[in-house]
């Protein structure tokens, strides 16, 4: 089993691909970040807003992120539609979460559904993690259905979190545990 965040993956499905966001992207990447619709269900801190220049931002990713989150790029046919991070690792407890954004004309075709895919095989599959976890604000139903399809479980509902606004969002939890669809994903490394 690998240690969680002791190697940056290549996670290769059907039609996506996961991996290291090269610097040529960083134009791709403010495209992502300066869509309002896209963060309208995302927490205020999220590292790639941590940066203006989003130049910085990929300098950055696989050093001074990499200590707390794996962040890749989300690739349809070796084009950037989005993110896919790993997060809030508990060593004790085998346990990591993660989230997703994808540029709104990628919205409704399966990306995220096959990003979230990936990530859960990948996890459960090659490193320690036996618990993922996610959280969703309330209103986003589309990605609560995303997770649904990965065998993620609603188990709490209306939980109030930081997620930097001016009040706690009152957000629904999901866990997902066990085995992945062990035929439908490759991996190289």
């Amino acid at each position: 089993m690998k240690k969680l965040f002791s190697e940056i993956p290549c996670l290769t499905g059907e039609r996506v691909a996961l991996r290291r966001v090269p610097l040529s992207d960083a134009q791709h990447l403010r495209a992502l970040t300066e869509n309002a619709e896209v963060y309208r269900y995302l927490p205020t801190f999220l590292f790639e807003l941590k940066y203006e220049e989003k130049e910085d931002v990929v300098r950055h990713l696989y050093d001074e992120c990499l200590r707390t989150s794996l962040i890749l790029g989300v690739y349809l046919e070796n084009v950037f539609c989005g993110l896919a991070e790993i997060y809030g690792y508990r060593a004790p407890l085998h346990k990591a979460s993660v989230g997703y954004r994808l540029l709104q004309e990628y919205w409704g075709q399966g990306i995220a559904t096959e990003t979230l895919g990936l990530m859960v095989r990948y996890l459960l599959e090659e490193t320690d993690v036996e618990i993922i976890t996610a959280s969703t604000m309330l209103e986003n139903q589309a990605s609560a259905r995303v997770l649904k399809k990965n065998g993620f479980r609603h188990i709490a509902h209306a939980v109030p979190e930081n997620w930097g606004f001016a009040l706690p969002t009152l957000t629904d939890k999901w866990i997902r545990t066990g085995a992945a669809d062990r035929t439908r994903y490759r991996f190289q490394t």
